[in-house]
């Protein structure tokens, strides 16, 4: 099969598409025949050498990828059968031909939907619901604050918001992508290179501040996050675009709004746990499993034709296998809004 590879860490220039052996599913997992994957900001670490895939996982890259069934491996339950239209949430092989993934992480492609589209879920619409339910507890009416709103996981979290009834708020760095945000639901956005958003949400919150912020920009953010953040609010950190090193009194501040932090890592990184302590990969299992179900039953019917409210992927463009260079180049000057889509030959 053909399969996206980099010999060493470096730019964009150090992919290329190559032959490698088909995948052999193991216990309880399914081949999968890709049709589509999508571009994550985690493909871009790993490619520069600063984000390994866990221990056990696919070297390729590919956090995510939409296809058909094409074997089973032993231990199957029989959910899902030969020819099956799945997506899957994946620890890493996406950009590839074939897939093996474990059977509770695969899920049914909605009525109606290409595959192109359904390769713009399973990553980004999983993180976000994991972050705002399973990690903020977002109830009804809070105010939610997520930056980068115009990437894959902010617009899946401006829709995954809206459907909670609760209010978005986003930041982006484009009117362009403001205006994008906009359409998406978001209530109100602001301008993080031209604006304080910090005064802006407070204005806009008429000095409440919001209840929850989706951080993936780290340190150069926190005075402002604290800022806008309302007393006893949640600040979820699950990225560090910006660097982690923070210069001030944070401490004092969050214990001023009995504010917490909370962090998270979808892609698990805990090789040597997962390693030498089986209990502990069973634990990341269950809990994507338990994710997938949750979004299954929860959030998946509203992608289908006819719904209301309806959800629905954001693509920014598609790119073949072999141009996987360029489109890492597009993602890496941040020109995209919503998800890059890679497609299979």
């Amino acid at each position: 099969m053909l399969a996206v590879c980099f010999d060493c860490p470096g730019g964009p220039e150090n992919l290329y598409v190559k032959e490698v052996m088909i995948p052999h599913p193991g216990q309880g997992e399914v081949l999968m025949k890709v049709s589509a994957s999508a571009l994550n900001r985690a493909d871009l670490l790993q490619r520069r050498g600063k984000y390994p895939p866990p221990k056990g996982a696919s070297e390729i890259l590919g956090l995510e990828a939409a296809g058909r069934v094409a074997g089973l491996g032993p231990g199957c339950r029989g959910r899902w059968k030969t020819g099956d239209a799945v997506m899957a949430l994946l620890s890493g092989g996406g950009q590839a031909e074939y897939v093996s993934v474990p059977e509770g992480h695969l899920m049914p492609i909605p009525k109606d939907m290409t595959f192109i589209q359904a390769a713009a879920i399973p990553e980004a619409w999983l993180t976000a619901f994991q972050l705002l339910h399973f990690v903020g507890k977002m109830q009804k009416g809070e105010r939610v604050l997520i930056h980068a709103g115009a990437s894959g996981i902010g617009m899946a979290a401006i829709q995954l918001v809206r459907l909670a009834k609760a209010i978005p708020i986003v930041t982006a760095g484009t009117q362009e992508k403001l205006k994008a945000t906009a359409s998406a639901g978001a209530a109100a956005g602001f301008n993080y290179k031209s604006e304080d958003f910090s005064e802006k949400v407070l204005a806009f919150t008429q000095g409440s501040g919001v209840d929850i912020i989706l951080d993936c920009v780290g340190g150069s953010y926190w005075e402002k996050n604290l800022n806008c953040l309302r007393t006893d609010g949640r600040w979820i950190i699950y990225g560090l675009l910006s660097g982690g090193e923070v210069h001030g009194d944070l401490l004092a501040r969050l214990l001023s709004k009995r504010a917490s932090i909370h962090t998270s890592l979808l892609r698990s990184r805990d090789k040597e746990a997962s390693n030498s302590h089986p209990q502990m990969l069973s634990f990341l299992t269950q809990y994507k499993e338990q994710l997938v179900k949750a979004f299954t039953e929860d959030v998946l019917p509203y992608f289908s034709t006819g719904t209301s409210p309806h959800l629905q992927p954001v693509v920014d463009s598609v790119y073949p296998l072999h141009k996987i260079a360029e489109a890492h180049r597009i993602m890496e000057e941040n020109k995209n809004i919503g998800k890059i889509v890679i497609e299979m030959p």
